[in-house]
């Protein structure tokens, strides 16, 4: 028992030592020990799109940065996707999920975005400098870029942007 009393008084000297000598400034004179020589690494969200060269590579299509509610998908794997038409392309398919999404792209000759069954969009396009925003209503046809425009000039959809 007493030394069991001896070494909970010597821990507590201790702590104490330490407490005092970190409040008073001193906590140089007590040695730092790195506990591992390397850390794990950071995790650092970029956005990028997954596998973005691949789809480049195979399908044309380029996909830049999107927050992961708004995805590449399969026109015949199900109904009520977000449907991107194009001279230069079919139909190009997005799978929109949660409350609101975003993703940047460049697709060429652009004339018709059909929106989701859940959501509404809008969609931005440029032709040369300009830069234009088209509303698009939920599982609607909306005529954009050169349906729309009164010169005919091919746009391009640079970004889909949706909400509930």
């Amino acid at each position: 028992m007493k030394n069991s009393l001896r070494t909970l008084a010597a821990a507590v000297a201790a702590a104490a030592a330490v407490t005092l000598l970190a409040w008073t400034g001193h906590e140089e004179s007590i040695p730092a020990t790195p506990i591992a020589d390397e850390g794990p690494g950071y995790a650092v969200e970029t956005h990028e799109y997954p596998q973005a060269d691949k789809i480049l590579a195979e399908k044309k299509i380029v996909l830049k940065k999107g927050d992961g509610h708004i995805t590449l998908a399969d026109c015949a794997s199900e109904t009520g996707l977000l449907e991107v038409w194009a001279r230069s392309k079919d139909k190009i398919c997005f799978k929109v999920t949660g409350t609101s999404g975003w993703l940047t792209m460049e697709i060429p000759a652009v004339y018709g975005v059909r929106g989701s069954a859940a959501q509404t969009a809008q969609v931005d396009m440029t032709v040369g400098t300009e830069e234009k925003t088209y509303d698009v209503a939920k599982d609607a046809f909306t005529p954009v870029g050169e349906s729309a425009d009164s010169q005919g000039r091919d746009h391009m959809l640079v970004e889909i942007r949706t909400s509930r």
